[in-house]
């Protein structure tokens, strides 16, 4: 991938990459902005704890779901007042917000989590289709990175990288599909939220542990033009 010294693709690739000398810390560095750190995984899981104690405490889907989104509500107005990023307790209260319209619809309390089997049986097959087609996601982020979006895929090794990286993204999402949706089908919803929180971002620190450590056996020069 060929990079030109000063070009607008240069100066937007090397913004806020301090301490940062290779392509792979800077995918790793990306990987955990856009997991939102120890707190942006912790608030994305308080919603969903606070619906099934609630739940199962009471009985009360409207209730249940009331309690959760005035928490996530909560979590949303100390990210404000505290001028932080308030994009992942953002994200965590449309998801309770869609879950509500399908529970509601549906008077299940069960259907809270029907969204987000959706959501990772859907996120799986567009992601196993760019890997069938020769364009794993994930090389879109590297291209981000170095900025070239699509000169990753003309290196066998970066390609292959991306691909390894993209199954890796993948499987949690099947495996949550696999686990939570038997215990949809047999209304088990005590299980079904621990399964959630068990199987969020466990797995995804697992996943991004794991991209990390693959990452780290590379060491590609940001400015090096034969990356």
């Amino acid at each position: 991938m060929t990079e030109q010294n000063g070009s607008p693709a240069d100066e937007e690739a090397g913004a806020g990459r301090p301490d940062v000398t290779t392509v792979e810390q800077l995918v790793r560095r990306r990987l955990a902005e856009a997991f939102g750190g120890v707190r942006g995984v912790v608030e994305s899981a308080i919603p969903t704890i606070v619906f099934t104690v609630s739940f199962l405490v009471s009985d009360e889907l409207r209730q249940s779901l009331i309690v959760s989104a005035a928490v996530a509500v909560l979590l949303l107005v100390v990210r404000v007042v505290q001028r932080s990023n308030p994009q992942f307790v953002f994200n965590a209260l449309v998801g309770i917000a869609i879950a509500a319209v399908f529970a509601s619809r549906s008077g299940e309390a069960r259907d809270v989590f029907l969204p987000g089997i959706l959501y990772n049986g859907a996120y799986a097959v567009i992601f196993v289709f760019t890997i069938l087609i020769g364009w794993p996601a994930v090389g879109f982020l590297v291209g981000a990175v170095v900025g070239d979006v699509t000169g990753w895929r003309s290196d066998r090794g970066m390609r292959k990288l991306c691909t390894q990286m993209t199954w890796l993204f993948v499987a949690p999402c099947v495996l949550r599909v696999v686990v939570q949706y038997p215990l949809y089908l047999a209304d088990e919803i005590a299980l079904l939220g621990t399964a959630k929180i068990a199987m969020g971002w466990p797995l995804q620190v697992a996943s991004l542990l794991a991209m990390g450590w693959m990452l780290s056996r590379n060491k590609t020069p940001l400015d090096d033009p034969s990356a």
